[in-house]
């Protein structure tokens, strides 16, 4: 836009955590390199690494550990008087531009929605999932493995009768609640535009009754730290990232089962842990949860990685960070996936929950150096195409767009 903007980002966990953070802060240091001027609001936590001029942040809210027996959660859980509160001060004192919402649910509450709109600021959102219409935000019930979208039609009870948020009945009911109040509130009405960081989620968006004009894509981007980092191609397949039942990890342990030449390496950490602990499989190395130069390591020494995910994947950064360090990538052909990964070119892509299929892509490929090669030469190539410095250009049009509306 050219003007320098204060902006506030506001995100319930301010550590790293996982991809929303990741995003938000990678976002927020660059913009700041740009010369913006960014603050944050979430949840107090002494990992906090970011706060705002007046360190006011809310008190800490763990949903998934909580019980009835701290009574006040099911109130701070819905509608949050103490964020409103709260950000009310952040916004008098530090007069953002305009405000960056992400994850914001049963910590933060929407309730903040209402005090930032009272002060007149635009609001863009992006949307790490698919919270506005599922209030478990994953479409996905873990429980029973499956694709779940029984609350399409705004059809929020759904989450409450089939226990859809840690298989808990008041969690879920809960959730439930939330997602019908704001809904008929029209409390989302009031944020200005929305990022959707996959065509998939958009799309899926608008099937469930969002307004599609308010919705933009601008799919995630990849820092170029490494882009110059080549590293000597080792022989095994990686995955890296939660382990758990929706990521499709016990498709994978399958899949290696029949492919004893094939060489994996498990990195991560999940309710899983065990299963692939002791799946007694030669061929499979567990090495734990890696991050920093130790999985940067992994992942670019590896021939290829793997997302055999079963799930809604959004935008998934396991992806374009295999891309950045030249690593092709064998994905699911499912939610956002597709859309990162051109099949036979950088990647390719297999029938999700299908070990059939996997075997066989993997067995069309592990063995093909030359062919590799070219597809680690492509995955390089996307470095441009998900910069950081494009997705600024690109996500500043789109402010540019409603903040002309507010004039």
């Amino acid at each position: 836009m050219g003007d320098l903007m204060k902006i506030l980002m506001v995100n319930k966990f301010l550590y790293n955590r996982g991809g929303a953070e990741t995003y938000a802060f990678e976002l927020a240091d660059y913009q700041k390199k740009q010369g913006h001027d960014v603050a944050f609001f979430g949840m107090e936590d002494e990992r906090n690494i970011y706060s705002n001029p007046l360190d006011l942040n809310v008190s800490n809210v763990e949903f998934r550990g909580f019980s009835l027996k701290q009574i006040s959660y099911p109130f701070r859980i819905i509608y949050s008087s103490q964020a409103r509160r709260k950000i009310k001060k952040v916004l008098q004192e530090f007069k953002p531009d305009y405000v960056h919402l992400n994850n914001i649910n049963f910590q933060l509450t929407p309730s903040i929605i209402y005090e930032i709109k009272k002060h007149g600021i635009p609001i863009i959102q992006t949307l790490h999932d698919f919270q506005l219409v599922c209030p478990n935000h994953m479409m996905y019930r873990e429980q029973d493995d499956e694709i779940c979208e029984r609350c399409k039609g705004r059809k929020y009870y759904q989450c409450a009768k089939n226990k859809c948020i840690h298989d808990s009945t008041v969690k879920s009911a809960l959730g439930a609640l939330e997602g019908s109040l704001y809904y008929r509130l029209g409390t989302y009405k009031h944020i200005d535009a929305f990022i959707a960081p996959s065509q998939f989620l958009a799309d899926k968006m608008a099937e469930f009754g969002e307004d599609s004009s308010r919705i933009h894509v601008l799919h995630n981007f990849i820092k170029p730290d490494y882009k110059d980092r080549i590293f000597e191609k080792k022989n095994y397949i990686l995955y890296f990232g939660r382990l758990s039942v929706q990521k499709g990890i016990r498709t994978l342990l399958e899949a290696a089962t029949y492919l004893p030449a094939v060489n994996f390496v498990i990195a991560g950490s999940g309710e899983l842990e065990d299963e692939v602990e002791s799946s007694g499989l030669q061929n499979i190395s567990y090495v734990g949860f890696k991050s920093g130069e130790d999985l940067i390591k992994l992942i670019g020494e590896a021939k290829l990685s793997i997302l055999p995910t079963q799930w809604y994947e959004n935008c998934p950064m396991a992806v374009l960070e295999s891309f950045m360090l030249g690593t092709p990538v064998i994905g699911a052909r499912i939610g956002g996936v597709p859309e990162l990964i051109d099949d036979n070119v950088d990647g390719l892509l297999f029938t999700p929950a299908d070990k059939e299929d996997l075997i066989e892509k993997i067995e069309s490929i592990y063995f093909e150096d030359t062919r590799l090669e070219e597809m680690s030469t492509n995955a390089r190539k996307k470095l441009d195409k998900y910069s950081i410095a494009k997705y600024q250009e690109r996500f500043e049009k789109i402010l540019k767009t409603i903040m002309t509306r507010k004039i």
